[in-house]
């Protein structure tokens, strides 16, 4: 009977699979009854449930997951050759439960309408478009730089621990719901990740777990980076999966926050996916712009880049390659190059919202 159990729920990783896409084809569908109605259920509960303690509960189970699996291949090697099907059928029941379980607690909200559907936006801008909202961040971001270091050329430090920033980072998402409600934060749990060292070689600076709804923050990333990071990883929770999509929320909800540092972080953060699409298409262009941004504000991103140079290392482009194909897989065509589309939403908005 147990046997027959598992087979069933082995093999029913293929229905669920065909089901997905089937439903994916209605966005307005997953829209309405998924991202804004069971999910939103759903999240609240795990937040509520998990959000009061100080350390990662997804973390710790991601770990035994880990060490029960490699021991369980380890007892049960013998097995692939002389019990293979039963073998086979144990691992993709596990497999299938895992699959099931991250598509009803969070996966779905890869299907959901586009954000600039639900924002009245464009999904397309002109490269006049392009100049004009970079001219106005670079403004933007000069006149905050100086409101926070008068004449200097240096760094700007935020005067916070990663903790403080931890706490600080949902009040942006308080401000952003007056403008839309459907980003209101509440209850929080975003924690900085027990692993952020493996994290930090793999090249990421945090995640959602969508089995226990945790944002998780890489610990190790400069300060500057925490406030964008944190609300990126918060725009996760509230149920936009696209990478592009938590970019822009986290974004603003950065620059909506009270705090001049977390705007200042929000507003270069948008300057500089903007200069990098400019660079990627005039590189000319992108020189003469450069030199009207304040020295100290690029001193904050030669900070951010060094750090990442400096853990670079061999499987790190095998860890980027392998969540490419995991973005590719739900529904994020260009897989890891689907960060760039933020620039998109970034322009359409500052061009219907002046800076």
């Amino acid at each position: 009977m147990l046997k027959d159990k598992k087979t069933l729920l082995a093999v029913s990783i293929i229905p669920q699979y065909f089901i997905i896409k089937w439903l994916a084809n209605y966005p307005e569908l997953i829209e309405r009854y998924y991202s804004n109605g069971f999910y939103q259920f759903v999240s609240k509960l795990f937040r509520y449930a998990l959000g009061w303690l100080p350390f990662s509960f997804g973390d710790f189970m991601y770990a035994f997951g880990i060490i029960y699996g490699i021991r369980w291949f380890y007892k049960n090697r013998k097995r692939l050759r002389q019990d293979t099907k039963q073998w086979f059928v144990d691992v993709f029941a596990a497999v299938s439960l895992i699959y099931f379980a991250f598509h009803l607690f969070w996966g779905m909200n890869y299907y959901r309408l586009p954000l600039h559907k639900n924002l009245h936006l464009e999904a397309d801008y002109t490269i006049e478009q392009l100049i004009n909202v970079t001219k106005n961040l670079i403004e933007k971001s000069n006149t905050l730089y100086f409101e926070i270091k008068q004449d200097d050329t240096t760094k700007v430090s935020l005067p916070y621990s990663k903790s403080d920033i931890l706490k600080l980072a949902p009040e942006g998402y308080n401000n952003l719901k007056e403008i839309f409600p459907d980003l209101e934060y509440h209850p929080k749990s975003v924690k900085r990740s027990l692993f952020s060292y493996p994290l930090t070689y793999m090249g990421f600076s945090g995640y959602l777990n969508p089995l226990t709804n945790e944002a998780q923050v890489d610990g190790l990333i400069p300060l500057y980076k925490f406030p964008t990071t944190t609300s990126h990883e918060i725009a996760h929770q509230v149920g936009y999966a696209a990478e592009n999509e938590a970019n822009f929320i986290g974004c603003l909800a950065a620059i909506k926050h009270d705090d001049i540092y977390f705007k200042y972080c929000g507003y270069t953060f948008a300057l500089r996916f903007c200069l990098n699409e400019i660079n990627r298409r005039d590189e000319t262009l992108f020189n003469t712009l450069v030199e009207t941004v304040n020295k100290g504000i690029l001193e904050n991103y030669r900070e951010s880049r060094e750090f990442w140079e400096a853990h670079q290392n061999p499987l790190e482009p095998v860890f980027k390659n392998f969540y490419s194909g995991f973005l590719k897989a739900n529904n994020q065509i260009k897989g890891m190059e689907s960060y760039s589309y933020v620039v998109a939403l970034l322009v359409n908005y500052f061009e219907k919202n002046p800076i």
